[in-house]
Protein backbone atom coordinates (compact mmCIF):
# COMPACT_ATOMS: atom_id res chain seq x y z
CA UNK A 1 0.00 0.00 0.00
CA UNK A 2 2.74 2.73 0.89
CA UNK A 3 5.47 1.12 -1.62
CA UNK A 4 4.57 3.83 -3.70
CA UNK A 5 4.82 6.75 -1.02
CA UNK A 6 6.79 9.44 -1.67
CA UNK A 7 7.21 12.57 0.90
CA UNK A 8 8.92 15.71 -0.57
CA UNK A 9 9.71 18.76 1.65
CA UNK A 10 7.86 21.81 0.38
CA UNK A 11 9.92 23.91 -1.79
CA UNK A 12 7.82 25.64 -4.30
CA UNK A 13 4.33 26.89 -5.11
CA UNK A 14 2.98 23.82 -5.71
CA UNK A 15 3.78 22.03 -2.85
CA UNK A 16 3.03 24.84 -0.80
CA UNK A 17 -0.44 24.52 -2.08
CA UNK A 18 -0.93 20.90 -1.94
CA UNK A 19 0.65 21.21 2.10
CA UNK A 20 -1.93 23.95 2.21
CA UNK A 21 -5.02 22.28 0.63
CA UNK A 22 -4.25 18.88 3.70
CA UNK A 23 -3.68 21.33 6.36
CA UNK A 24 -7.14 23.25 6.29
CA UNK A 25 -9.01 20.47 5.55
CA UNK A 26 -7.74 18.46 8.30
CA UNK A 27 -7.93 21.79 10.42
CA UNK A 28 -10.60 24.14 9.68
CA UNK A 29 -10.26 26.20 12.25
CA UNK A 30 -7.09 27.18 11.44
CA UNK A 31 -7.07 27.89 7.66
CA UNK A 32 -4.03 28.85 6.79
CA UNK A 33 -3.28 31.69 3.62
CA UNK A 34 -0.31 30.75 1.48
CA UNK A 35 1.36 33.23 2.99
CA UNK A 36 1.03 31.84 6.34
CA UNK A 37 2.32 28.82 4.81
CA UNK A 38 5.34 30.37 3.74
CA UNK A 39 6.22 31.75 6.62
CA UNK A 40 5.57 28.79 8.83
CA UNK A 41 7.99 26.61 6.04
CA UNK A 42 10.68 29.35 7.23
CA UNK A 43 10.67 28.21 10.72
CA UNK A 44 9.07 24.35 10.91
CA UNK A 45 10.01 21.28 8.18
CA UNK A 46 6.67 20.85 6.16
CA UNK A 47 6.51 18.06 4.25
CA UNK A 48 3.89 16.22 1.21
CA UNK A 49 3.63 12.68 0.97
CA UNK A 50 2.10 11.61 -2.57
CA UNK A 51 1.04 8.22 -3.49
CA UNK A 52 2.33 8.06 -7.02
CA UNK A 53 0.96 11.02 -8.09
CA UNK A 54 -1.87 11.52 -5.63
CA UNK A 55 -1.84 13.96 -2.79
CA UNK A 56 -2.93 11.82 0.52
CA UNK A 57 -1.60 13.83 3.04
CA UNK A 58 1.45 16.46 5.18
CA UNK A 59 3.50 16.61 7.96
CA UNK A 60 5.08 19.40 10.02
CA UNK A 61 7.82 19.01 11.93
CA UNK A 62 8.24 22.11 14.60
CA UNK A 63 11.81 22.65 15.92
CA UNK A 64 12.29 23.27 19.75
CA UNK A 65 12.08 26.83 20.63
CA UNK A 66 13.94 28.74 23.39
CA UNK A 67 10.68 28.65 25.53
CA UNK A 68 10.97 24.91 24.98
CA UNK A 69 14.28 23.63 24.25
CA UNK A 70 13.91 20.25 24.35
CA UNK A 71 10.51 19.47 22.56
CA UNK A 72 9.79 19.22 19.31
CA UNK A 73 6.33 18.85 17.73
CA UNK A 74 5.76 15.98 14.94
CA UNK A 75 1.82 16.15 13.34
CA UNK A 76 0.80 14.40 10.45
CA UNK A 77 -2.34 14.76 8.66
CA UNK A 78 -3.79 11.96 6.18
CA UNK A 79 -7.07 13.16 4.03
CA UNK A 80 -9.90 11.16 4.89
CA UNK A 81 -10.15 8.96 1.69
CA UNK A 82 -6.73 7.49 2.38
CA UNK A 83 -6.69 6.67 5.96
CA UNK A 84 -6.49 3.24 7.70
CA UNK A 85 -4.11 2.17 4.11
CA UNK A 86 -0.40 2.90 6.10
CA UNK A 87 0.24 5.99 5.43
CA UNK A 88 0.03 7.99 8.71
CA UNK A 89 1.88 5.17 10.13
CA UNK A 90 4.70 6.12 7.40
CA UNK A 91 4.28 9.85 7.61
CA UNK A 92 4.53 10.03 10.94
CA UNK A 93 7.25 7.26 11.18
CA UNK A 94 9.10 9.90 8.88
CA UNK A 95 8.11 13.23 10.62
CA UNK A 96 9.39 11.18 14.02
CA UNK A 97 12.82 10.52 12.09
CA UNK A 98 12.78 14.09 10.96
CA UNK A 99 12.05 15.18 14.85
CA UNK A 100 14.85 12.88 15.99
CA UNK A 101 17.80 14.21 13.33
CA UNK A 102 17.59 17.83 14.31
CA UNK A 103 20.71 19.46 16.84
CA UNK A 104 20.31 19.15 19.11
CA UNK A 105 17.93 16.11 19.63
CA UNK A 106 14.86 17.20 21.73
CA UNK A 107 14.02 15.22 24.82
CA UNK A 108 10.35 14.78 24.01
CA UNK A 109 8.03 14.61 21.38
CA UNK A 110 4.38 16.09 20.99
CA UNK A 111 1.58 16.33 18.70
CA UNK A 112 -1.34 18.28 18.65
CA UNK A 113 -5.24 16.57 17.20
CA UNK A 114 -8.36 18.61 17.21
CA UNK A 115 -10.68 17.18 19.58
CA UNK A 116 -13.27 16.04 16.94
CA UNK A 117 -10.93 14.00 15.31
CA UNK A 118 -11.33 10.98 17.10
CA UNK A 119 -9.22 8.53 14.28
CA UNK A 120 -6.34 11.28 15.06
CA UNK A 121 -6.47 11.16 18.71
CA UNK A 122 -7.08 6.83 18.56
CA UNK A 123 -4.10 7.06 16.02
CA UNK A 124 -1.53 9.59 18.72
CA UNK A 125 -2.39 7.23 21.74
CA UNK A 126 -2.14 4.58 20.35
CA UNK A 127 1.69 4.95 19.41
CA UNK A 128 2.25 6.08 23.45
CA UNK A 129 1.31 9.53 23.08
CA UNK A 130 -1.00 10.54 26.50
CA UNK A 131 -2.68 14.05 26.67
CA UNK A 132 -0.95 16.64 28.64
CA UNK A 133 -3.26 19.70 27.70
CA UNK A 134 -6.03 21.23 26.33
CA UNK A 135 -7.29 24.45 24.78
CA UNK A 136 -9.51 26.17 22.68
CA UNK A 137 -8.16 29.06 20.37
CA UNK A 138 -10.14 32.48 20.65
CA UNK A 139 -13.37 32.02 18.42
CA UNK A 140 -12.77 28.42 18.03
CA UNK A 141 -15.67 26.01 19.54
CA UNK A 142 -13.32 22.93 18.85
CA UNK A 143 -9.89 22.07 21.64
CA UNK A 144 -6.86 21.31 20.07
CA UNK A 145 -5.73 18.47 22.32
CA UNK A 146 -2.01 18.27 23.18
CA UNK A 147 -0.71 14.95 23.63
CA UNK A 148 3.23 14.21 24.75
CA UNK A 149 5.12 11.09 24.18
CA UNK A 150 6.31 10.17 27.83
CA UNK A 151 10.33 10.72 29.10
CA UNK A 152 12.06 7.80 26.93
CA UNK A 153 9.14 6.61 25.09
CA UNK A 154 10.02 5.26 21.68
CA UNK A 155 6.97 6.44 19.77
CA UNK A 156 5.70 2.98 17.94
CA UNK A 157 6.51 3.96 14.45
CA UNK A 158 4.28 0.87 12.86
CA UNK A 159 0.95 -0.52 13.92
CA UNK A 160 -1.26 0.71 16.50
Amino acid sequence: MTDDLRIERVADEASLQDWRHVHNLIVPPDALTLDEVRERAGRHLLDVAYAGDVLVGCTTVRRPTADAPSVATVIARILPAHRGQGFGSALYAHGLAEARALVPAPATIETIVLASNASGLRFAQSRGFTESDRYTLGGATVPYVHLRLPAGGAGRTMGG
